[in-house]
C-alpha cells in the first residue's frame, strides 16, 4: 500500500487516550515484514491436528517447526530457522491458496507476488509470494504480546455469505487497477472503491489482494480454545479497523494484544483472458476450500517469537515497516534457505481435474 494515504490514519488512534501518543506517527508501532513461503501443504494442525492430509492446500510461512502435529508449546523452541525478515519470530501463518478454474472445468494455483516497496524494505519486495506480516500496537506500553503456545484463527473457512458487514473492514479483497500495486493509496479494506469483502468476479488489471485483520482482546488466561478463536474477542464497539485501538475490550477478553494483518498478492493476470472463464459467468477464482465468493478467506496462527522480542517491539513508540527495538533481521537469501519437507505428494502448479482434497469433508 502507498503509506502517502495510510499514515494519514495515524489520526485513527486517536481513540486511544492522547498521553499514549505524541509526535512521529502519533506514538503507535507497526511492524510490516515478508515471510516466503516455508512450503505449500495440505495440512492444517490447528483445524485437523495430526491428519495427513487436511482438506485442503494453505500456504505456510514462518519457522521450521510446522508439521501436521506440531506442538502446543514454545514452538521457538523446536524451530531452526524462518522465513521471515525477522530471524527472532518462529512463528507459522497460513492461508487458503487460490485456484482459477477454466472454462474446461480445470484448476491451477494462482501464482504469487511480492510486496509493495515501502520504509527501505527491499526483502518484501523479493519474497515471491508468501504472507506480508503486520503486528500493531496502538498503544505502545499497553499492548501485551502473546504467550509461548498462543495460536488463533480468523474467519470462517465454511462460509459463503455474511448476516451483516461487521467485518468488512477486517477480511477483504483488494482488485488493484493496475501494475504495480494500481489503485493502493488507501488503508487494507478501507477503499470502498477498490475493496470488497467478496472475492471479485471481474478483472483486476493489476492482481488481487488479500487482507485478514485478528481480533484484539484476550480472556488472558487461554492459549487456545476449540474453535480457536473463543479465546480471543473484539473490542466492544466491534473490530477495530487497521492501526485503530478501539473500543473497550469486554469484561470477558479484557487483555489488549497486537493487531495482527495478513497480506497477500495474488498474479491473477496470467487468467485476464475472459475467453477462458467459466461460460456461465461464475467468479472463476476458488480459495482452495471450494470457495469462490471468498467469505470463507480465514488466517492461522501459532505465536512463535524467542523470548520477549515481540513485547520489546509492541512496547516501543514509533517502529515502522521491518526495523525496531533492535530485533534481528536476516537477508532474503537466508530465509529462502529455510525450508519444510512438503508431507502430502501432489502437484502444486499444474493444471488439475479438481482442487485437492475436494472429496474430503470440510471441517
Amino acid at each position: 500500500m502507498f503509506w502517502t494515504t495510510l499514515l494519514g490514519l495515524s489520526a485513527v488512534a486517536s481513540a486511544a487516550p492522547s498521553p499514549q501518543f505524541g509526535g512521529g506517527f502519533g506514538g503507535m508501532t507497526m511492524l510490516r515484514f515478508g515471510c516466503p513461503n516455508v512450503v505449500i501443504d495440505r495440512l492444517d494442525p490447528l483445524v485437523n491436528p495430526g491428519a495427513v492430509p487436511s482438506s485442503h492446500v494453505h500456504q505456510i510461512v514462518g519457522g521450521d517447526a510446522f508439521n501436521a502435529s506440531m506442538t502446543t508449546g514454545d514452538v521457538s523452541e523446536q524451530a531452526t530457522c524462518t522465513t521471515c525478515q525477522f530471524s527472532e519470530d518462529f512463528s507459522n501463518y497460513w492461508t487458503a491458496n487460490l485456484y482459477f478454474k477454466a472454462r474446461n472445468g480445470t484448476y491451477k494455483r494462482v501464482p504469487q507476488l511480492g510486496h509493495a516497496y515501502q520504509f527501505n524494505d527491499q526483502f518484501s519486495t523479493q519474497t515471491q509470494g508468501g504472507i506480508l506480516v503486520y503486528y500493531v500496537s496502538a498503544q505502545p506500553g499497553q499492548i501485551t504480546a502473546f504467550k509461548p503456545g498462543f495460536r488463533m484463527l480468523s474467519g470462517d473457512a465454511m462460509a459463503r455469505s455474511r448476516p451483516d458487514n461487521k467485518l468488512k473492514r477486517q477480511n477483504c479483497f483488494r482488485c488493484y487497477t493496475g501494475p504495480n500495486y494500481g489503485g493502493d493509496v488507501g488503508a487494507p479494506c478501507m477503499d470502498d472503491g477498490v475493496d470488497s469483502e467478496a472475492l471479485p468476479n471481474k478483472v483486476c488489471p493489476g492482481g488481487i489482494r488479500s487482507n485478514i485483520l485478528f481480533p484484539t482482546c484476550w480472556d488472558g488466561k487461554n492459549l487456545d480454545s476449540p474453535n480457536h478463536q473463543d479465546h480471543v474477542a473484539y473490542p466492544t464497539s466491534g473490530p477495530a479497523q487497521f492501526l485503530s485501538l478501539g473500543g473497550a475490550c469486554p469484561s470477558t477478553h479484557p487483555i489488549r494484544i497486537p493487531q495482527l494483518m495478513y497480506e497477500v498478492v495474488w498474479d491473477t493476470t496470467v487468467f485476464n483472458d475472459q475467453s477462458e472463464w467459466p461460460a456461465d459467468g461464475s467468479n472463476p477464482f476458488f480459495l482452495s476450500t471450494g470457495d469462490n465468493t471468498g467469505f470463507g478467506q480465514h488466517g492461522d496462527y501459532v505465536f512463535g517469537w524467542k523470548g520477549d522480542a515481540l513485547q520489546r517491539a509492541m512496547d516501543t513508540s514509533n517502529c515502522m515497516g521491518a526495523r525496531c527495538a533492535n530485533l534481528k533481521f536476516q537477508d532474503i537469501n537466508a530465509a529462502k534457505q529455510c525450508s519444510v519437507q512438503k508431507q502430502v505428494s501432489e502437484d502444486e502448479d499444474g493444471w488439475l481435474a479438481e482442487l485437492p482434497g475436494a472429496d474430503m469433508p470440510m471441517e
